[in-house]
């Protein structure tokens, strides 16, 4: 099973530097980046010295019991959407652990799937995750602060 990793939609970085407001209904506030920040669009980092934003982020099409919503950084200005087909994003390497949760077709945690592994294992647990029937998609989130970080889907058969 090949799997594919994407960020925030571009459309929806796009609201957010065109002045929108976040899943908070609030604008973001934007800052001079003081170290690396993961940017959740292009997976890369934000530099020390560069401009970004921080906002309240809801990876969820819409308002549910499971659609956390919590504190993401995204480049101040466009960047570009990473490539879904270009493997697992080197920036989740540098972890010590992330937290991986599957998710239902209706947007639902997937209970007993839940992980903290090291990034070594991101790719085979989320393979046996994603080759549940109940599991449509995963999140990768940080696991010290429970921020999203990615989506993980079946790159030849998406299920949503």
């Amino acid at each position: 099973m090949s799997l594919s990793y994407s960020g925030m939609p571009t459309q929806r970085a796009q609201t957010l530097w065109a002045g929108g407001t976040d899943d908070n209904d609030q604008p973001p506030e934007r800052v001079t980046a003081p170290e690396r920040m993961p940017c959740r669009h292009c997976l890369g980092y934000v530099e020390p010295g560069e401009d970004a934003l921080i906002l309240g982020y809801r990876p969820f099409e819409s308002l549910q019991p499971y659609a956390e919503t919590g504190p993401i950084f995204l480049h101040a200005e466009l960047c570009v959407a990473y490539d879904r087909e270009a493997g697992l994003p080197p920036r989740t390497l540098h972890a010590d652990l992330v937290l991986l949760k599957g998710y239902s077709r209706r947007d639902r945690i997937v209970y007993g799937l839940g992980a903290l592994v090291p990034p070594s294992e991101i790719e085979t647990r989320a393979t046996v995750m994603l080759a549940d029937p109940r599991v449509a998609y995963v999140h990768m989130r940080s696991a010290t602060n429970n921020c999203f970080t990615l989506r993980i889907d079946m790159k030849d058969a998406q299920k949503t």
